[in-house]
């Protein structure tokens, strides 16, 4: 029997992974690794302003949960590798669409907060 998750209920697990994938980071993550693997820095270049500390909980969370997959290769130096797993890559979409909206959606954004702001 499947379980009938419910992210309106205040236990439900559901509500971690919609945090997870409703995060910014996330969402730059995921779009950054659309096109392959790519290694920590690379990664951190391509995301401008996170930091390592944050690259790293966010990986590590991604992979957790099944949405990126690490890969160690023995050379040296050491090399890493981080690459969309089936299910990651099924975000993509979903993702691409959220990004296009914020982008398509910011100048009426940026008027509605200048006009809030003048009135409080």
């Amino acid at each position: 029997m499947t379980q009938p998750w419910d992210p309106y209920a205040r236990g439900c697990p559901s509500r971690v992974v919609l945090d997870r994938i409703g995060d910014r980071w996330t969402v730059l993550l995921v779009g950054a690794l659309a096109d392959g693997p790519r290694r920590f820095g690379e990664l951190a270049r391509d995301v401008d302003g996170i930091s390592q500390k944050m690259l790293t909980q966010t990986l590590r969370s991604l992979e957790r949960d099944g949405l990126v997959r690490r890969t160690v290769h023995a050379v040296v130096p050491p090399r890493v590798d981080y690459e969309l797993t089936d299910a990651g890559r099924s975000l993509l979409g979903p993702l691409s669409a959220l990004t296009a909206w914020a982008v398509d959606h910011m100048d009426d954004i940026v008027v509605a907060r200048e006009q809030f702001d003048a009135v409080t």
